[in-house]
C-alpha cells in the first residue's frame, strides 16, 4: 500500500500542485453520505454537468452500475479505473484523477478496495465534492492472513458481490446523490427503491435454493465471494487469495486436491480478470470442469450487474446440486 500511495503522491503533485498528507487506512468511515473523506455539504444548482446532468466520478464498474441504477438519465458517470484493469493492482496516474476536480460526487466502495481514495480526494482540492464510501454501515469480513493485512488492509473488500451488501451500497449512493442534487430527491428515491426491490427478490429466490442444496461449498480461483457466502450460508475455497494474488505451493495444491475429492467437487470456478491457469490445473487433477464466474470489477460481456450476479448464483447452485 505504501508503494501505491507514493506513486499517487508524485503523480498528483505534478498535475494538481497540491500537498498531500500521510497515507492511512482504518476502519470504515463514519461521516454522512457514507464517507470517511471531506465533503462540501449541500450542493447548489451549479452541481450539474453539461446538459443538466450531475457529474459523478466512480472508482470501478460495480459502483458505476449502482450509481446509474439510482441516477439514470440525471447523472453523467465516469469511471476512474480503466476497463480491463485488475482493480486490486490499480495504481492511479495523475490523468486518471483529473475528473475529480470538476465532479460533484465521488463514489468508491471502501473496505480497502481503493487504497488511493483519500489521497485522490485531497488532491482534487474540490470544495464542492460530495464523497461516499458506499460500504458504510456494512459489517466487514476481516482478513486473517498477516501478509494480506500488511499489503491491502484488514478487510475483504468484495462487499458488492453480496446482494445484501449491494443494497447498502445503493442506498448510500442514493443519499449522496440527494445531497448533491436535492431538487431530484424523489427521482433518486424511486429509482433506489426499484433497484433494491430487484436485489431483494433475487436474494429471496436463491436463499430458498441454497437452503435446499445438498452441498454448501464450492471452489473458485479468487477468494472474492466471502460476502455472497455469508448471505446464503455457503463456504468458498480458493486457489488465489482475496486480492487475486499468489498461487498455492505444492502442499497447498495437494490440500486443495484432497478437499475437492473429499467434497466431490465437480466444478472449479475461474474469473476473467484472474489467471485461470491454476484453476485449470486443479480441475484436471480432480476431474472437474472449469466455469467462468463474474466478480463485477470490470465490464464483462455487456451484462448488467443483476444479470452477472444471477449467472453466478445459477452456476454456484448447479455446482452444489452435482453429484461427484
Amino acid at each position: 500500500m505504501l508503494k501505491r500511495c507514493t506513486a499517487l503522491l508524485l503523480c498528483a503533485a505534478a498535475v494538481l500542485s497540491v500537498g498531500l498528507s500521510a497515507c492511512g487506512s482504518g476502519a470504515p468511515g463514519s461521516s454522512e453520505a457514507g464517507s470517511s473523506l471531506p465533503s462540501s455539504g449541500a450542493a447548489s444548482a451549479e452541481s450539474k454537468a453539461s446538459g443538466g446532468k450531475l457529474k459523478v466520478s466512480v472508482s470501478f464498474n460495480a459502483m458505476k452500475e449502482f450509481t446509474e441504477a439510482v441516477g439514470k438519465e440525471k447523472v453523467e458517470v465516469s469511471t476512474i479505473i480503466p476497463a480491463g484493469t485488475e482493480p486490486h493492482d490499480f495504481e492511479p496516474k495523475a490523468q486518471d484523477l483529473v475528473g475529480l476536480s470538476t465532479a460533484k460526487v465521488f463514489v468508491y466502495s471502501g473496505f480497502g478496495m481503493e487504497a488511493w481514495a483519500e489521497k485522490a480526494v485531497q488532491s482534487a482540492n474540490n470544495p464542492d465534492l460530495v464523497t461516499v464510501e458506499a460500504s458504510k454501515g456494512a459489517e466487514p469480513i476481516k482478513n486473517t492472513d498477516a501478509g494480506e493485512i500488511k499489503e491491502h488492509g484488514q478487510y475483504d473488500p468484495h462487499i458488492w458481490l453480496s446482494l445484501k451488501g449491494a443494497e447498502i451500497e445503493v442506498k448510500n449512493i442514493r443519499t449522496a446523490l440527494v445531497k448533491a442534487d436535492p431538487s431530484n430527491q424523489d427521482y433518486y428515491e424511486k429509482n433506489c427503491n426499484d433497484f433494491v426491490s430487484q436485489l431483494e427478490a433475487l436474494y429471496t429466490e436463491y436463499k430458498k435454493k441454497f437452503q435446499a442444496a445438498p452441498k454448501k461449498s464450492f471452489v473458485t480461483g479468487h477468494a472474492a465471494f466471502g460476502y455472497l457466502c455469508r448471505d446464503f450460508g455457503l463456504e468458498q475455497n480458493s486457489v488465489e487469495d482475496t486480492f487475486a494474488e499468489g498461487e498455492p505451493n505444492a502442499q497447498q495444491l495437494s490440500e486443495l486436491v484432497q478437499y475437492c475429492k473429499q467434497h466431490k467437487v465437480t466444478t472449479i470456478f475461474a474469473e476473467d480478470m484472474a489467471s485461470p491457469d491454476v484453476s485449470k490445473t486443479l480441475a484436471q487433477e480432480v476431474g472437474a470442469k472449469v466455469e467462468t464466474i463474474y466478480t463485477v470489477e470490470g465490464e464483462e460481456e455487456g451484462r448488467t450487474y443483476l444479470e452477472r450476479v444471477k449467472s453466478d448464483l445459477d452456476k454456484i447452485d448447479a455446482s452444489l446440486e452435482e453429484k461427484g
